[in-house]
């Protein structure tokens, strides 16, 4: 970071913090497949009991 007067001039690597943990990235997509598993139960349990009576 560099200042010029009234300006402060940041890299694009200090700007954007790219540090991004793992950790987030398998609970992003744990959480995503198990929404659509239970998206999918709550449909097709109801289904499955009207069509078997």
């Amino acid at each position: 970071m560099e200042k010029d007067g009234d300006k402060i001039k940041v890299t694009e690597e200090e700007a954007s913090n790219k540090t991004t943990p793992q950790g987030v990235r398998w609970v992003l997509g744990i959480s995503l497949f198990l929404a659509l598993a239970v998206m999918t139960f709550v449909w097709i349990i109801p289904a499955l009991t009207t069509a078997l009576k």
